[in-house]
């Protein structure tokens, strides 16, 4: 691959990412529109899942990985729903491009 190719591939990849959000979100639409699913959604509990302490570039934060918790399950599809980012309970909520792995670090009042 060429540096043309590699440029070509990563568009794509954004484009691709684009459009998975945009089905989130018009997903999340629909279900508010018809009053589908909005327990599910609202009812995660991050104190059911496990966080660690990591530290980036804005300073610390807590980051979790816990794919075997129901709530974090339910977190992710609210994030996905959400483009990603989100504020909850005095928390700002956000996913790393893996997918998998959430970040939050405590709103400043």
């Amino acid at each position: 691959m060429n540096a043309h190719d590699d440029t070509a591939l990563e568009m794509l990849i954004e484009f691709l990412n684009a459009i998975e959000a945009g089905i989130a979100s018009a997903k999340q639409r629909l279900r508010q529109e018809k009053g589908l699913g909005e327990e599910r959604i609202s009812s995660w509990n991050p104190g059911n899942m496990n966080w660690t302490e990591a530290q980036g570039s804005s300073g610390t934060y807590q980051r979790s990985e816990d794919l075997d918790s129901q709530d974090f399950n339910g977190m992710l599809k609210d994030l996905a729903a959400h483009q990603g980012k989100l504020s909850k309970d005095g928390y700002f909520y956000w996913l790393f491009k893996n997918g998998s792995t959430v970040g939050r670090k405590e709103r400043k009042p």
